[in-house]
Protein backbone atom coordinates (compact mmCIF):
# COMPACT_ATOMS: atom_id res chain seq x y z
CA UNK A 1 0.00 0.00 0.00
CA UNK A 2 1.55 3.45 -1.00
CA UNK A 3 0.05 5.86 2.04
CA UNK A 4 0.16 9.73 1.51
CA UNK A 5 1.27 11.85 4.88
CA UNK A 6 0.76 15.69 5.80
CA UNK A 7 0.54 18.35 8.42
CA UNK A 8 -1.92 21.03 8.37
CA UNK A 9 -2.65 24.06 10.80
CA UNK A 10 -0.89 25.65 13.05
CA UNK A 11 2.29 23.70 13.42
CA UNK A 12 3.11 22.50 17.47
CA UNK A 13 5.51 20.07 19.23
CA UNK A 14 5.14 16.71 18.57
CA UNK A 15 4.33 16.62 14.67
CA UNK A 16 7.33 14.59 13.81
CA UNK A 17 7.01 12.39 16.00
CA UNK A 18 3.45 11.55 14.85
CA UNK A 19 5.40 11.24 11.05
CA UNK A 20 8.00 9.23 12.32
CA UNK A 21 5.96 6.60 13.95
CA UNK A 22 3.41 6.12 11.04
CA UNK A 23 6.65 5.63 9.03
CA UNK A 24 8.61 3.03 11.06
CA UNK A 25 6.07 0.87 11.95
CA UNK A 26 4.40 1.30 8.60
CA UNK A 27 7.63 0.36 6.92
CA UNK A 28 8.91 -2.31 9.46
CA UNK A 29 6.06 -4.02 10.62
CA UNK A 30 3.84 -4.02 7.67
CA UNK A 31 6.38 -2.98 4.05
CA UNK A 32 4.09 0.03 3.24
CA UNK A 33 5.57 2.94 1.04
CA UNK A 34 4.92 6.62 1.94
CA UNK A 35 5.15 9.91 0.27
CA UNK A 36 5.05 13.27 2.28
CA UNK A 37 2.73 15.87 0.82
CA UNK A 38 3.67 19.30 1.65
CA UNK A 39 2.18 22.64 3.31
CA UNK A 40 -0.54 20.72 4.28
CA UNK A 41 -3.98 20.22 2.03
CA UNK A 42 -2.03 22.51 -0.18
CA UNK A 43 0.09 18.98 -0.87
CA UNK A 44 -2.17 16.73 -2.41
CA UNK A 45 -3.95 19.74 -3.86
CA UNK A 46 -0.92 20.64 -6.09
CA UNK A 47 0.72 17.45 -6.08
CA UNK A 48 3.65 18.83 -4.31
CA UNK A 49 5.25 15.63 -2.38
CA UNK A 50 8.72 14.61 -0.83
CA UNK A 51 10.29 11.13 -0.06
CA UNK A 52 9.36 9.70 3.12
CA UNK A 53 10.92 6.88 4.30
CA UNK A 54 13.38 5.63 7.30
CA UNK A 55 15.95 7.69 6.28
CA UNK A 56 14.02 10.89 6.00
CA UNK A 57 12.49 10.71 9.81
CA UNK A 58 15.38 9.21 11.60
CA UNK A 59 16.46 12.37 14.11
CA UNK A 60 13.55 13.89 14.04
CA UNK A 61 11.74 12.67 17.19
CA UNK A 62 13.05 15.43 19.44
CA UNK A 63 11.92 18.72 16.68
CA UNK A 64 9.38 20.76 16.54
CA UNK A 65 7.63 22.34 13.45
CA UNK A 66 7.02 19.49 10.90
CA UNK A 67 9.22 18.27 8.19
CA UNK A 68 6.30 18.26 5.90
CA UNK A 69 5.44 22.15 6.36
CA UNK A 70 2.12 23.47 7.06
CA UNK A 71 -0.48 25.61 5.87
CA UNK A 72 -4.19 26.81 6.36
CA UNK A 73 -5.72 25.41 2.76
CA UNK A 74 -9.00 24.63 2.36
CA UNK A 75 -9.56 22.66 -0.48
CA UNK A 76 -13.10 23.36 -0.33
CA UNK A 77 -12.66 27.27 -1.09
CA UNK A 78 -10.76 26.58 -4.15
CA UNK A 79 -13.03 25.82 -6.78
CA UNK A 80 -12.39 22.05 -8.80
CA UNK A 81 -10.27 21.68 -5.36
CA UNK A 82 -11.75 17.97 -4.75
CA UNK A 83 -11.73 16.36 -7.48
CA UNK A 84 -7.87 17.67 -8.12
CA UNK A 85 -7.28 16.31 -4.65
CA UNK A 86 -8.08 13.19 -6.26
CA UNK A 87 -6.62 13.04 -9.90
CA UNK A 88 -3.02 14.04 -7.73
CA UNK A 89 -3.50 11.00 -5.18
CA UNK A 90 -4.67 8.80 -8.17
CA UNK A 91 -1.51 9.85 -9.87
CA UNK A 92 0.54 9.27 -7.14
CA UNK A 93 -0.84 5.86 -6.60
CA UNK A 94 -1.97 6.67 -2.71
CA UNK A 95 -4.32 4.67 -1.23
CA UNK A 96 -4.69 6.12 1.35
CA UNK A 97 -3.95 9.58 3.26
CA UNK A 98 -2.77 10.19 7.14
CA UNK A 99 -3.72 13.60 7.92
CA UNK A 100 -2.13 14.90 11.11
CA UNK A 101 -4.03 18.55 12.33
CA UNK A 102 -6.24 20.57 14.17
CA UNK A 103 -10.29 21.29 13.93
CA UNK A 104 -9.61 22.78 9.98
CA UNK A 105 -7.82 20.05 8.85
CA UNK A 106 -9.65 17.11 10.46
CA UNK A 107 -12.74 19.02 9.32
CA UNK A 108 -11.19 18.66 4.99
CA UNK A 109 -10.43 15.12 6.67
CA UNK A 110 -14.01 14.60 7.40
CA UNK A 111 -15.26 15.81 3.98
CA UNK A 112 -12.79 14.17 2.09
CA UNK A 113 -14.05 10.49 3.57
CA UNK A 114 -17.50 10.96 2.89
CA UNK A 115 -16.22 11.41 -0.48
CA UNK A 116 -14.46 8.38 -1.49
CA UNK A 117 -11.08 9.63 0.08
CA UNK A 118 -9.64 7.07 2.24
CA UNK A 119 -8.26 9.04 5.73
CA UNK A 120 -7.30 8.59 8.74
CA UNK A 121 -6.80 11.32 11.35
CA UNK A 122 -4.15 12.37 14.02
CA UNK A 123 -5.46 15.17 16.48
CA UNK A 124 -3.76 18.24 16.54
CA UNK A 125 -3.40 21.60 18.41
CA UNK A 126 -1.73 23.21 21.12
CA UNK A 127 -5.27 24.27 22.08
CA UNK A 128 -6.54 20.77 23.33
CA UNK A 129 -9.63 22.13 21.84
CA UNK A 130 -10.88 19.36 19.67
CA UNK A 131 -13.75 16.86 20.69
CA UNK A 132 -13.61 12.82 21.62
CA UNK A 133 -9.96 13.15 23.00
CA UNK A 134 -8.57 13.75 26.66
CA UNK A 135 -5.44 15.89 25.44
CA UNK A 136 -4.19 16.50 22.11
CA UNK A 137 0.00 16.73 21.56
CA UNK A 138 1.18 20.00 21.41
CA UNK A 139 -1.11 21.32 24.37
CA UNK A 140 1.84 19.46 26.95
CA UNK A 141 4.28 21.47 25.83
CA UNK A 142 2.47 24.69 25.23
CA UNK A 143 1.65 24.97 28.96
CA UNK A 144 4.89 24.07 30.34
CA UNK A 145 6.46 27.23 28.18
CA UNK A 146 3.67 29.35 28.88
CA UNK A 147 3.93 28.11 32.54
CA UNK A 148 7.84 29.16 33.18
CA UNK A 149 7.51 32.25 31.45
CA UNK A 150 5.10 33.48 34.24
CA UNK A 151 7.35 31.86 37.04
CA UNK A 152 9.99 34.32 35.28
CA UNK A 153 7.65 37.13 35.04
CA UNK A 154 7.07 36.93 39.14
CA UNK A 155 9.59 38.50 39.94
CA UNK A 156 10.65 40.91 37.59
CA UNK A 157 6.40 41.97 38.25
CA UNK A 158 7.64 42.23 42.11
CA UNK A 159 10.72 43.86 41.65
CA UNK A 160 9.01 46.97 40.07
CA UNK A 161 5.74 46.82 41.99
CA UNK A 162 3.30 46.12 38.25
CA UNK A 163 1.29 44.44 36.73
CA UNK A 164 2.31 41.68 34.29
CA UNK A 165 -0.47 40.67 31.94
CA UNK A 166 0.19 37.13 30.10
CA UNK A 167 -1.19 37.25 26.89
CA UNK A 168 -1.39 33.25 25.91
CA UNK A 169 -3.37 31.58 22.71
CA UNK A 170 -6.93 30.60 23.13
CA UNK A 171 -8.87 31.36 20.14
CA UNK A 172 -12.36 29.60 21.81
CA UNK A 173 -10.87 27.67 24.62
CA UNK A 174 -8.87 28.54 27.29
CA UNK A 175 -7.37 25.16 27.96
CA UNK A 176 -3.62 27.38 28.19
CA UNK A 177 -3.98 29.68 30.42
CA UNK A 178 -6.31 27.75 32.93
CA UNK A 179 -3.99 25.12 33.25
CA UNK A 180 -0.49 27.51 32.61
CA UNK A 181 -2.28 30.15 35.22
CA UNK A 182 -2.93 27.46 37.60
CA UNK A 183 0.67 25.81 37.48
CA UNK A 184 2.28 29.36 37.75
CA UNK A 185 0.37 30.53 40.13
CA UNK A 186 -1.35 33.50 38.82
CA UNK A 187 -3.65 35.94 40.66
CA UNK A 188 -6.36 36.14 37.46
CA UNK A 189 -7.05 34.10 34.84
CA UNK A 190 -9.74 34.76 31.74
CA UNK A 191 -10.74 32.88 29.19
CA UNK A 192 -12.51 32.95 26.28
CA UNK A 193 -15.51 31.04 27.82
CA UNK A 194 -16.86 33.09 30.17
CA UNK A 195 -16.76 37.02 29.71
CA UNK A 196 -15.01 39.34 32.38
CA UNK A 197 -15.63 42.28 34.27
CA UNK A 198 -13.02 44.57 33.80
CA UNK A 199 -13.75 46.64 37.14
CA UNK A 200 -13.59 43.32 39.04
CA UNK A 201 -10.23 42.35 37.59
CA UNK A 202 -8.96 45.47 39.01
CA UNK A 203 -9.97 45.02 42.29
CA UNK A 204 -8.35 41.76 42.73
CA UNK A 205 -5.29 43.77 41.22
CA UNK A 206 -5.74 46.24 43.77
CA UNK A 207 -5.64 43.84 46.92
CA UNK A 208 -3.01 41.54 45.19
CA UNK A 209 -0.99 45.03 45.88
CA UNK A 210 -2.68 45.68 49.54
CA UNK A 211 -0.74 42.46 50.24
CA UNK A 212 2.64 43.88 48.72
CA UNK A 213 2.68 41.12 45.89
CA UNK A 214 2.47 42.13 42.19
CA UNK A 215 -0.26 40.90 40.46
CA UNK A 216 0.27 38.41 37.10
CA UNK A 217 -3.16 38.15 35.12
CA UNK A 218 -3.35 35.24 32.47
CA UNK A 219 -5.61 35.98 29.49
CA UNK A 220 -6.81 33.92 26.55
CA UNK A 221 -6.45 35.71 23.33
CA UNK A 222 -10.07 34.85 22.61
CA UNK A 223 -11.06 36.28 26.14
CA UNK A 224 -13.87 38.94 26.26
CA UNK A 225 -14.78 41.69 28.31
CA UNK A 226 -18.62 42.13 29.32
CA UNK A 227 -20.65 43.89 26.37
CA UNK A 228 -17.20 44.23 24.99
CA UNK A 229 -16.24 42.46 21.69
CA UNK A 230 -13.10 40.44 20.60
CA UNK A 231 -9.81 42.30 20.51
CA UNK A 232 -8.62 41.49 16.83
CA UNK A 233 -4.86 42.29 15.08
CA UNK A 234 -7.02 42.94 11.50
CA UNK A 235 -10.41 42.41 9.69
CA UNK A 236 -9.09 39.57 7.69
CA UNK A 237 -10.65 36.10 7.60
CA UNK A 238 -8.57 32.96 6.38
CA UNK A 239 -9.71 30.06 4.19
CA UNK A 240 -11.68 28.55 7.03
CA UNK A 241 -13.35 31.94 7.76
CA UNK A 242 -11.04 32.53 11.12
CA UNK A 243 -10.10 36.40 12.14
CA UNK A 244 -6.48 36.57 13.28
CA UNK A 245 -6.61 37.54 16.87
CA UNK A 246 -4.18 39.46 19.33
CA UNK A 247 -4.03 42.97 21.32
CA UNK A 248 -6.48 41.78 24.25
CA UNK A 249 -3.67 41.89 26.64
CA UNK A 250 -2.22 45.57 25.74
CA UNK A 251 -5.99 46.31 25.79
CA UNK A 252 -6.64 44.92 29.69
CA UNK A 253 -3.17 46.04 30.95
CA UNK A 254 -4.15 49.98 29.84
CA UNK A 255 -7.11 49.23 31.54
CA UNK A 256 -5.89 48.25 34.66
CA UNK A 257 -3.19 50.49 34.62
CA UNK A 258 -6.26 53.35 34.20
CA UNK A 259 -8.23 52.18 37.04
CA UNK A 260 -5.45 51.06 39.66
CA UNK A 261 -2.99 53.97 39.09
CA UNK A 262 -0.05 51.03 38.86
CA UNK A 263 1.98 50.45 36.20
CA UNK A 264 0.45 47.16 33.85
CA UNK A 265 2.70 45.95 31.07
CA UNK A 266 1.87 43.29 28.90
CA UNK A 267 3.86 39.89 27.75
CA UNK A 268 2.46 37.96 24.58
CA UNK A 269 3.60 34.70 24.14
CA UNK A 270 2.71 34.07 20.79
CA UNK A 271 4.01 31.65 18.60
CA UNK A 272 6.77 30.87 21.36
CA UNK A 273 4.09 28.56 22.24
CA UNK A 274 4.05 26.76 19.14
CA UNK A 275 7.99 26.18 18.49
CA UNK A 276 11.02 24.17 20.16
CA UNK A 277 11.22 20.45 21.41
CA UNK A 278 8.36 18.66 22.76
CA UNK A 279 7.77 17.22 26.55
CA UNK A 280 8.04 13.63 27.12
CA UNK A 281 4.36 13.41 27.19
CA UNK A 282 4.14 14.88 23.82
CA UNK A 283 6.00 12.46 22.32
CA UNK A 284 5.00 9.89 23.96
CA UNK A 285 1.28 10.51 22.74
CA UNK A 286 2.55 11.67 19.35
CA UNK A 287 4.14 8.16 19.00
CA UNK A 288 1.20 6.04 19.92
CA UNK A 289 -1.15 8.08 18.02
CA UNK A 290 1.03 7.79 15.35
CA UNK A 291 1.13 3.96 15.72
CA UNK A 292 -2.53 3.32 16.05
CA UNK A 293 -2.95 5.46 12.91
CA UNK A 294 -0.78 3.10 10.66
CA UNK A 295 -2.88 -0.05 12.26
CA UNK A 296 -6.04 1.78 11.70
CA UNK A 297 -5.04 2.45 7.32
CA UNK A 298 -3.51 -0.95 7.45
CA UNK A 299 -6.90 -2.54 8.58
CA UNK A 300 -8.59 -0.50 6.21
CA UNK A 301 -10.25 1.33 9.36
CA UNK A 302 -10.88 4.92 7.44
CA UNK A 303 -12.84 7.74 8.55
CA UNK A 304 -11.49 7.09 11.99
CA UNK A 305 -9.31 9.76 14.15
CA UNK A 306 -7.14 8.55 17.33
CA UNK A 307 -8.45 9.15 20.49
CA UNK A 308 -6.72 9.55 23.78
CA UNK A 309 -9.20 7.99 26.64
CA UNK A 310 -8.04 7.50 29.95
CA UNK A 311 -4.55 5.79 29.18
CA UNK A 312 -5.65 4.16 26.01
CA UNK A 313 -5.55 5.11 22.51
CA UNK A 314 -8.83 4.19 20.48
CA UNK A 315 -10.54 5.35 17.07
CA UNK A 316 -13.45 7.40 17.20
CA UNK A 317 -15.36 8.77 13.63
CA UNK A 318 -13.51 11.48 12.56
CA UNK A 319 -16.95 13.53 13.10
CA UNK A 320 -16.75 13.31 16.20
CA UNK A 321 -13.31 15.18 17.30
CA UNK A 322 -14.63 18.05 14.76
CA UNK A 323 -18.38 18.78 15.29
CA UNK A 324 -17.99 20.65 17.91
CA UNK A 325 -14.75 22.19 20.05
CA UNK A 326 -13.89 21.10 23.42
CA UNK A 327 -14.56 23.86 25.63
CA UNK A 328 -13.88 24.41 29.75
CA UNK A 329 -16.81 23.35 31.46
CA UNK A 330 -17.88 25.36 34.33
CA UNK A 331 -17.10 22.88 36.80
CA UNK A 332 -13.81 23.33 36.05
CA UNK A 333 -13.97 26.92 37.23
CA UNK A 334 -15.33 25.44 39.88
CA UNK A 335 -12.59 23.19 40.71
CA UNK A 336 -9.55 25.65 40.24
CA UNK A 337 -11.20 28.65 42.90
CA UNK A 338 -9.35 31.28 40.74
CA UNK A 339 -10.98 34.39 39.45
CA UNK A 340 -13.08 34.64 36.02
CA UNK A 341 -14.73 37.68 36.53
CA UNK A 342 -18.59 37.82 36.66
Amino acid sequence: MRIGVLTGGGDCPGLNAVIRAVVRKGVAAYGHEFVGFRDGWKGPLEGLTKPLGIAEVRGILPRGGTILGSSRTNPFKIEGGVDRIKANLAEQGVDALVAIGGEDTLGVATKLNDLGVNVVGVPKTIDNDLNATDYTFGFDTAVNIAMEAIDRLHTTAESHHRTLVVEVMGRHAGWIALHAGLAGGANVILLPERNFDVEQVATYVTKRFQVEYAPIVVVAEGAQPLEGQMVLHNQELDSFGHVRLGGIGQWLAEQLEEKTGKEARTVVLGHIQRGGTPTAFDRVLATRFGLQAIDAVHEGDFGKMMALRGTDIVRVPLIEGTGELKTVPLSRYEEAEVFFGS
